[in-house]
């Protein structure tokens, strides 16, 4: 019956001819907008680099770049800072008392001073090691300290700011970054099962106990600490540093005031033993108030480099007069076992910021770079000039 033999294909095709349209309606969503923007149809302009564009430009370019360089630079020049490395005191000969004291030469120290006092006067800072390790009446934090003698060559105004300074300890690994529980440090309970699963590993748990706060990076915490200054010769003259807006801004809002755990239920990480002894928090020696605590909040923002410097004190009233001072530092963080230095940085400020005249200099270094391209331009185009769009220079005229 082939009379009656219908093209199937041709059928299938009208009897889905409908759907075809309809799918392809379906889909004609997806197609941009018949707009100037979205087909690609907007105006443009490529500029054509010659030389009478491109070399005044670069001249431009040198002639802003260079008046900023020249004003970050007198902007850094204005601060003064004092770097004291006191790495190695421990390593002299202890005194017998802060009352006599056998001084050092410190090996490694910097002033950066003002501009205008470079040539100041300075003499060699000194350093001089008390050991207190057998008297049991001082505080195991006070038992090693270490009595900076420097001079301050002149006049500091205020603001003044104390640092302290790293050397080689690596606060950006991976591993040290992650070991921390955001929501433990604001308050949260966690309990130590979660700890032992989550980042702070692998500083988690004692005896089944949840540390607090939990991680490397809070079980390193930096822990010398300085006295306020002294004159040196024996005045009565008392430099005072507060320990109050020394962190970033909104820095509190990420710790709590005290955790949401019984307090038999946690421990202090293991590098907190001389702050709590035993081991244990009581009502004698609580945890502590880490919304309060800002050195805690500066340690815990971590450092993208080994060598950095973290604020511990400032003074935003008194002028720092000229004169030979003494600090005194409780040696409790060690350094000398993984290669690192610790060092006291005294500075003041600027509108700039702190002292640092690579910027500057990186905007000088750019303008003279732009004024020696001008002046080599200049006379390439002069020597040997290249007509626009010149024909002959095409690979297949030659």
């Amino acid at each position: 019956m082939a009379i009656f033999k219908r093209n199937r294909g041709r059928d299938n095709a009208e009897d889905n001819g409908g759907e075809t349209t309809a799918k392809k309606e379906k889909g004609s969503w997806k197609k941009p907008a018949n707009t100037a923007f979205k087909q690609q149809r907007l105006k443009a302009w490529q500029p054509i680099l010659t030389p009478k564009t491109v070399l005044p430009t670069l001249l431009v370019i040198a002639i802003i770049f260079a008046p900023i360089g020249g004003l970050l630079i007198w902007g850094s020049g204005l601060v003064t800072e004092i770097t004291l490395d006191y790495t190695t005191c421990e390593n002299q000969q202890p005194s017998a008392s802060n009352t006599s004291l056998s001084l050092f030469n410190v090996p490694n120290y910097n002033y950066r001073l003002r501009s205008g006092h470079t040539n100041a006067p300075v003499s060699t800072p000194q350093f001089a090691f008390v050991d207190r390790s057998s008297d049991s009446s001082v505080d195991v934090s006070q038992q090693k300290q270490c009595i900076v003698q420097f001079d301050v060559p002149y006049d500091l105004d205020h603001t003044v700011l104390l640092y302290y300074k790293l050397t080689n300890f690596f606060q950006n690994h991976r591993r040290y970054v992650k070991s921390i529980d955001m929501n433990q440090l604001k308050g949260d309970f966690v309990s130590p099962s979660d700890l032992n699963k989550g980042d702070c590993k692998p500083i988690t748990t004692i005896n089944g106990k949840a540390v607090y706060p939990c991680g490397l990076i809070a079980n390193s915490v930096f822990n010398d600490t300085y006295s306020n200054l002294t004159l040196a010769t024996g005045g009565s003259t008392l430099y005072q540093w507060s320990e109050k807006g020394i962190a970033w801004p909104g820095e509190a809002d990420k710790y709590a005031v005290t955790p949401d755990y019984n307090i038999d239920d946690i421990v202090p990480p293991p590098n907190w033993a001389d702050r709590f002894p035993g081991g244990v928090y009581n009502s004698s020696q609580p945890p502590p108030n880490l919304k309060e605590d800002e050195h805690f909040q500066n340690w815990m923002r971590t450092a993208g480099l080994p060598t950095f410097t973290k604020l511990w004190g400032r003074n935003d009233n008194d002028n720092l007069l000229q004169g030979r001072y003494q600090i005194t530092v409780n040696l409790n963080f060690p350094v000398q076992s993984y290669h690192g230095t610790k060092s006291i940085v005294i500075s003041t400020v600027s509108w700039i910021g702190g002292k640092n005249p690579f910027l500057g200099w990186a905007y000088v270094a750019s303008a003279a770079l732009f004024v020696a391209l001008t002046i080599f331009g200049t006379i390439l185009h002069m020597i040997k000039p290249r007509k626009l769009g010149d024909m002959s220079l095409l690979s297949w005229n030659r």
